[in-house]
């Protein structure tokens, strides 16, 4: 059986993730900054470009499967960063593994995007028309002028344009016999959320937000998501964004879907 490679694999839903897939007797191959099979940094184009390289030289240019975890919350430091890793890291470890994924057995990736996907539209996201063109600086002077909460814009605008990115190929990774798809989890209890928790800018907002299934997530329950779209029983399932939230989507959006 030719890997799985998991991205942001060293915790939260990337280690549950992991953690899935051995349950399958399946070994993950793992990338993330540390910690990992392969340590990279998808923040940067170097970094992005070793992960790919390193991947493919380790699994001998066939994978079965691909899940990629990495990402950044709204806490962090540079805003500007959240995009980088988020929309630019992800979708170019995306399409550089596409031709592996190619020469698979019932080959799948799944993308994990957030239901803050949602909260921007495409027409209004202030970094479409950069990622559009592929300008990584301009994308990441879009947020960095985003006011004192320009790391919530960034995390939403960024995991808005990943799932547009992943929707817009559906034809050709269709005709290329891989399945794409995303997941779209609400709060989770992962080192992320906990972090932002703790952020005078977001943490009492997260804290008093209750989902009507009145709990966070666990990662374990993103990673059987993410397995299922993986795996054959999810076969007639491509482009699609799987919401694993505890109904917050449909609680705000209950006639948009």
């Amino acid at each position: 059986m030719a890997p799985t490679v998991v991205t942001g694999a060293a915790s939260g839903i990337g280690a549950a993730t992991c953690a899935a897939l051995r349950e399958q007797g399946r070994e993950p191959l793992t990338v993330d900054l540390h910690d990992a099979d392969i340590n990279a940094d998808l923040g940067t184009p170097e970094g992005r470009q070793h992960a790919v390289d390193a991947v493919l030289a380790r699994s001998g240019g066939v994978l079965d499967g691909l899940a990629l975890c990495a990402g950044l919350g709204p806490h962090v430091p540079d805003p500007a960063r959240i995009v980088s890793v988020n929309y630019f890291g992800t979708v170019a470890v995306l399409d550089g593994l596409l031709p592996a994924l190619r020469e698979g057995e019932q080959p799948a990736a799944v993308v994990v995007s957030s239901v803050s996907s949602t909260h921007v539209a495409w027409d209004t996201n202030p970094i479409a028309t950069a990622v559009e063109s592929g300008d990584e600086p301009a994308a990441r002077a879009a947020v960095a002028a985003g006011g004192e909460y320009r790391g919530q814009l960034a995390y939403a605008a960024s995991k808005n344009a990943l799932t547009v990115a992943t929707r817009r190929r559906v034809a050709e990774w269709g005709a290329a016999g891989v399945r794409l798809n995303t997941v779209a989890p609400g709060s989770v209890d992962t080192p992320l959320l906990r972090a932002g928790m703790d952020d005078p800018r977001y943490g009492q907002a997260i804290r008093e937000f209750v989902a009507p299934v009145a709990r966070h997530g666990t990662p374990a329950e993103i990673a059987a998501a993410i397995l299922y779209l993986l795996g054959g029983n999810a076969g007639f399932v491509h482009g699609a964004q799987l919401v694993v939230d505890g109904g917050v989507d449909a609680l705000f959006r209950p006639t948009t879907f």
